[in-house]
């Protein structure tokens, strides 16, 4: 078996990088859309443990364990479902919207650094990259509201595209709290600059950039209590109400696809990615568990990603206008004024910016 391991390693080594980086994308992407799936189902379960009922328990795989089979369930009834497109749509553009809205949210996990040695992309402006594509979500959005040719989705679309911008504004801000504090775009170098414990990742000194972060990112996935896009009880579920069949499910799976995009990112830029939280310490800090590896980064994104369906079970959806207060009144002005203390902390070398790298 060790001889088989070692001959596989030698012939991946002999693998052109191309070749090499092809392989990576696909196996990230399929990891992905299987995340998705079973997210779907973990939200449902722990929404349904919330309200004190069971959540899906009838689909089974290989006859056990009850409601796991209802991913793929879901799954073909959307495959097998007619994509109906509307008369007076704009049908190329109605096509369109799902694949814009989803391309982005996969694309973005090509400088996601996932282990001290396996990233896609090892681009030295990754916040750039991340900043470019999150913008291009929304067009997605606005396109499937307009091609549809429908007031509902209309509608849906243009509060979505003004809530979408204000919080981007936020995000943009909270990701220069984020390179103040690292001194690098490229988040393989923000990883390694919060080396040193728990007490020395981000979330410490950016606290309230963190803060803003997470909650700019709860609505740029337009998720609860921030899902005013599809207001289904308003609007009737928004920009996507024309949608059916597998182009539903293209923004079915954007919307999850970018709830674990921005688990993730926040696990990187403030909890430290990939390190360990128990490294250096007696007894535990010097086995296995205190080294640096993909076990700590998907730790940290699970918590994160249960924050979302937490908060989904338990807020009201907020109103229009007090997310366009909170976005513009209090997020912006927090990080700006965090920005500043930034400046004062790197004045005086406290921090962050009492490293090495920093002088």
């Amino acid at each position: 078996m060790h001889t088989q391991i070692n001959h596989l390693l030698a012939l991946w080594g002999q693998l052109p990088d191309l070749l090499r980086t092809l392989i990576w994308i696909v196996i990230i992407t399929i990891g992905v859309i299987l995340c998705v799936a079973f997210l779907t189902l973990w939200e449902r379960k722990v929404i349904g443990w919330m309200q004190l009922r069971r959540g899906p328990n009838r689909v089974r795989i290989l006859g056990m364990l009850p409601g796991l089979g209802q991913p793929f369930a879901d799954v073909f009834k959307l495959l097998s479902k007619e994509v109906v497109v509307p008369s007076g749509s704009n049908k190329f553009l109605f096509r369109l919207a799902p694949v814009l809205a989803l391309v982005p949210a996969l694309a973005a996990w090509a400088v996601i650094p996932l282990s001290p040695a396996l990233v896609v992309s090892k681009a030295n402006a990754g916040l750039l990259y991340l900043l470019a594509l999150s913008s291009m979500g929304v067009y997605g959005i606005i396109l499937a509201g307009w091609a549809a040719n429908s007031k509902y989705a209309f509608l849906g679309a243009m509060r979505s595209a003004a809530q979408m911008v204000a919080y981007e504004i936020a995000m943009g801000f909270a990701l220069v709290g984020v390179l103040m504090a690292s001194g690098s775009m490229s988040l393989g170098a923000i990883v390694r600059h919060q080396e040193g414990g728990v007490f020395a990742w981000n979330w410490l000194w950016l606290f309230p950039m963190l803060v803003v972060y997470f909650i700019a990112g709860v609505a740029e996935t337009n998720r609860a209590p921030f899902d005013v896009a599809e207001g289904e009880s308003e609007i009737v579920a928004g920009f996507h109400v024309e949608y059916s069949g597998i182009a539903f499910a293209l923004f079915f799976l954007a919307e999850y696809a970018n709830m674990i995009l921005i688990s993730a990112l926040t696990a990187v830029l403030f909890f430290g990615g990939w390190l360990s939280p128990v490294a250096g310490y007696p007894l535990i800090g010097h086995t296995f568990l205190g080294d640096p590896s993909f076990f700590w980064l998907g730790l940290k994104v699970f918590v994160f990603l249960f924050l979302f369906l937490w908060f989904r079970a338990t807020f009201p959806r907020y109103r229009y206008d007090q997310i366009m207060r909170l976005g513009w009144k209090a997020l912006i002005p927090v990080t700006l004024v965090w920005i500043g203390v930034e400046m004062v902390m790197a004045a005086v070398h406290i921090g962050p910016w009492a490293r090495p790298w920093f002088h």
